[in-house]
């Protein structure tokens, strides 16, 4: 499975972004999709999920604030993002778990740079 992220930018805290992500190759063997976030000097942190069923679930820090949705095709993975804060400034990553045989990889796509400005 191969993961495009884009959509990242530069945005004023209270402001909105909307990230995507592209899958290709093996998407019919995809089980939940989900988007990580790095900031610099700390570690790869789950930001949110979508299950198959389309299950949404959320970090405490994001909910209420952003949406992860799909289309249902397994092809396009969204992350709507309102309410920016600058804590929210790190690269965020779309991953994605497929079933290969009898277990499960996880994929991640390359990132997308969202920066907050206070």
């Amino acid at each position: 499975v191969q993961l495009q992220a884009s959509g990242g930018g530069l945005v004023q805290a209270g402001g909105s972004l909307r990230l995507s992500c592209t899958a290709s190759g093996n998407i019919y063997n995809i089980q939940t999709m989900a988007w990580y976030r790095q900031a610099p000097g700390k570690r790869r942190d789950l930001v949110a999920t979508l299950s198959n069923d389309g299950t949404a679930d959320y970090v405490g820090a994001v909910k209420g604030r952003f949406t992860i949705s799909g289309d249902g095709a397994r092809t396009t993975l969204t992350l709507q993002m309102t309410s920016l804060k600058p804590e929210d400034t790190a690269v965020y990553y779309c991953s994605a778990d497929v079933r290969e045989a009898r277990t499960f990889t996880r994929y991640l796509g390359q990132g997308t740079q969202v920066t907050v400005s206070s």
